[in-house]
């Protein structure tokens, strides 16, 4: 099958082109971002392979059905990003990349807690600069805190299973509990509970109408002065202006970030050169207990090795006329 493959990058290449040597589908690589002023590149592909920093709002998925696109296979579990509603009036199918490797996301998680709390990125820059000082890099056990849980599907539970092993109190908020995280002694409470008791709050829920800007300025207002944020869920949902000010506050005493609401066209992108003109980002990367990724938890070999062969079984199944169980809708 000929597919559009959009925000291709050079590890896509490698992952994808490996996974499909036995398959056998047309992959088109393309650089650049779907866009609206893009979409028309997508003529003559019956499939459109998008990654979740492409835009797929009803425009680009008009201009794509007109030009004789019926499949959108989605390289990425997340579909916030996809007119859903339009998607079906246009009769095109969208399929998904449900799970890859939960432990990536969720060791990248940890992995963001650990530096937070070491100061790891200060000690780093410091060393390398011959200053072996100790000042201001005072951190805190792990074992014995309270971290909290929001959502606990596949990731949220391994994030679990990895603080199990640290001997932390492990709290969740969740509508549909995890029997394995049940079994490791996780306490369900109401998200109100998670804010009020934590000292570390890590995201993992989908984002939804419900769920967009869950930490905003009342949520912070009940959690512990000095609380560790970290999310590496969705980027919206945090209210960045919020949090912003709850660093200037003194409220936040840590964020870890591998996500952001407004990431599209700067994340998987090289800035160096040209600054960073988003002025909440910008004003983030001020604060010295901030440490941003760009949307790297996903980032491992097993996860895109994953990811090229789900979403090559997608493009199979429809084109074979059968469903391969990750369609939406």
């Amino acid at each position: 099958m000929r597919v559009a493959f959009f925000s291709a990058h050079a590890f896509d290449r490698q992952f994808f082109d490996d996974a499909n040597a036995g398959v056998g589908h047309h992959l088109e690589y393309l650089e650049t971002r779907l866009t609206p002023a893009t979409a028309a590149l997508a003529a003559g592909y019956p499939a459109v392979c998008a990654f979740v920093n492409d835009c797929l709002d009803g425009r680009v998925l008009a201009t794509m059905a007109s030009a004789g696109t019926r499949l959108v296979a989605l390289r990425s579990a997340g579909f916030s990003h996809v007119d859903l509603d339009k998607a079906r009036e246009l009769r095109l199918t969208v399929a998904r990349v449900p799970a890859y490797s939960p432990h990536a996301v969720a060791e990248h998680t940890v992995a963001l807690m650990l530096a937070l709390n070491r100061k790891i990125h200060k000690a780093y820059a410091r060393v390398r600069d011959a200053n072996f000082s100790l000042e201001s890099l005072l951190g805190f056990d792990v074992h014995g805190r309270t971290i909290g849980i929001v959502g606990t599907g596949r990731i949220g539970t391994v994030v679990a299973q990895i603080l199990h092993g640290f001997g932390a109190r492990l709290v969740a908020c969740d509508i549909a509990p995890s029997e394995a995280c049940r079994t490791l002694g996780v306490e369900y409470v109401p998200l109100e509970e998670v804010w009020k008791r934590s000292d570390i709050i890590t995201l993992h829920t989908p984002l939804t109408d419900r769920t967009r800007h869950m930490v905003n300025a009342a949520a912070l207002d009940r959690m512990k002065a000095g609380v560790m944020i970290v999310n590496t869920g969705r980027g919206a949902l945090i209210d960045t202006r919020a949090v912003i000010d709850g660093l200037k506050k003194g409220r936040i005493g840590y964020l870890g970030l591998d996500v952001y609401e407004e990431e599209e066209g700067v994340f998987f992108e090289d800035l160096s050169s040209r600054g960073i003109q988003d002025d909440l980002l910008a004003r983030l990367l001020t604060f010295p207990n901030v440490l941003v990724t760009a949307h790297q938890g996903f980032f491992t070999r097993e996860a895109l090795q994953a990811i090229a062969r789900t979403t090559l079984e997608n493009i199979s199944a429809f084109e074979q006329g059968r469903r391969s169980g990750n369609e939406l809708g």
